[in-house]
């Protein structure tokens, strides 16, 4: 009688340290799809835009400079119309498509944030962009006496939350696949 009792007793104890691993594992593989699917649909394309932009943006600053090496907005004498005219270019073609880009990520893609809420320099580019936005239907009308987004763009905080989000996302699907040490 014991003996039947001890193997029920054994048993039991397997099928629930068994069910707890299977769960364990579940949630683990739920952890790591749900990780791969904020990589690859939102903080990677993110990361990606936002370095691309900053690259570009830095690249036209170089190129459009003026003495000391200030963009034509930062200085104390206004653009040129030549250089209103090269910027106008640059924004339609280059910045606005990359910004509306990452707009359209913040908005389809919300669910994979890691935050619990929207957080505000996300709410400030999605501002920044329907700035851009008018400011560019105008230029299409010939209007051309505005030249900048009514709401400024927060380049370097952007870039840095992608880049820390980016980072710490890829260090989390290195831990959960088991490669901590080579995480980077």
């Amino acid at each position: 009688m014991i003996a039947a009792v001890v193997t029920i007793g054994l048993a039991f104890v397997g099928y629930v340290v068994t069910y707890l691993n299977g769960l364990r594992l579940s949630q683990r593989q739920e952890r790591l799809a749900r990780v791969n699917r904020q990589l690859s649909d939102f903080y990677g394309p993110l990361f990606a835009l936002t370095e691309a932009n900053s690259r570009t943006f830095g690249a036209f600053v170089e190129r459009h400079a003026r003495p000391g090496g200030t963009s034509p907005f930062a200085h104390e004498t206004p653009p040129t119309p030549e250089e209103l005219t090269e910027w106008r270019l640059w924004v339609t073609t280059v910045f606005l498509p990359n910004i509306q880009a990452m707009r359209d990520l913040v908005i389809k893609h919300a669910d994979l944030l890691s935050e619990p809420e929207m957080p505000p320099i996300l709410l400030q580019l999605c501002a920044h962009v329907s700035g851009y936005e008018i400011t560019a239907a105008r230029w299409a009308q010939g209007n051309h006496d505005q030249h900048l987004s009514v709401v400024s763009f927060p380049s370097e905080e952007l870039a840095a939350y992608a880049r820390q989000r980016f980072s710490a996302l890829k260090n989390e699907q290195a831990r959960l696949l088991g490669q901590q040490n080579q995480a980077s």
